[in-house]
């Protein structure tokens, strides 16, 4: 165990890069997560664990977690003010970890016998994205996929709006060729959200057998591209003066009648 006690020290550069910098997390695979819980939900889902900084006035209450990941990975003893300088979640944090990326393809995902997917095109907001894997988590989604990603997956933001469930569900970023083939090779369905003529109210669609359902961004919605490959498109009525929800309200909407008409069929 290594105590440091300065900001300039290299490990807490790092650290504070991999925080900041989506290169560095892109040219390391690795990437960091705050907080006790989302660790643990980290070591459950099966991501190894790199480094491990400790508040030094909390050490004592982390002698298990030391003596479980110290032959595996370097642990630090880090001064109070140090520590919250590297803190979101000021006075309230008492661990940060680095931790290795998954390789995502979609090669690589468990599919079922009646897989059910969330799939978003193209999200820009961070925060977006983690209630996106927090819907995927709640609805049981098999997994969540990421077409044509615009941002880095594993930015803080995104770590941190999820809850931990970024750990608990399948999710990747692919390119949309690659998306459609997967779909074609597994015979899965696609419901899109969608406010065209061709679209019908998300209640009259079946969602049962493999599927997938798919939500485009607040402003623009899926791309027109995206939609002429959609078979089925479904939308939202909206009761008042606004015409949008929120992606990942909406994706709960959708996704929660599915799993009602699955859980029935």
């Amino acid at each position: 165990m290594k105590r440091i006690s300065s900001a300039k020290n290299p490990h807490i550069k790092h650290l504070k890069g991999l925080q900041e910098k989506s290169r560095l997390r892109s040219q390391t695979k690795t990437f960091s997560v705050e907080g006790e819980k989302e660790i643990r939900f980290a070591q459950e889902g099966g991501y190894v664990i790199r480094e491990l900084f400790f508040k030094e006035d909390q050490l004592e209450n982390f002698s298990s977690w030391v003596e479980k990941h110290e032959a595996n990975a370097h642990c630090y003893a880090i001064e109070e003010d140090v520590f919250e300088s590297l803190c979101y979640r000021s006075n309230t944090s008492k661990v940060i970890a680095v931790v290795e990326q998954k390789s995502g393809a979609l090669e690589d995902l468990v599919i079922k016998e009646n897989p059910f997917f969330l799939v978003a095109e193209s999200p820009e907001k961070p925060g977006n994205i983690g209630a996106l894997l927090r819907t995927a988590d709640a609805v049981g989604a098999d997994a969540l996929l990421i077409v044509d990603p615009k941002t880095d997956l594993y930015n803080p933001n995104v770590v941190r709006s999820s809850v931990g469930c970024i750990f608990s569900v399948q999710w990747l970023g692919c390119a949309r060729q690659d998306f459609f083939d997967f779909l074609s090779k597994h015979n899965i369905k696609l419901v899109s959200a969608a406010l065209t003529t061709d679209a019908v109210a998300y209640t009259q669609l079946d969602y049962t057998g493999p599927l997938a359902i798919a939500v485009g961004t607040e402003d623009k919605g899926l791309s027109e591209d995206w939609l002429k490959q959609s078979p089925a498109q479904a939308f939202i009525p909206m009761m008042g003066k606004n015409d949008s929800l929120n992606v990942s309200v909406a994706a709960g909407i959708l996704m929660y009648e599915a799993q009602r008409q699955r859980k029935l069929g």
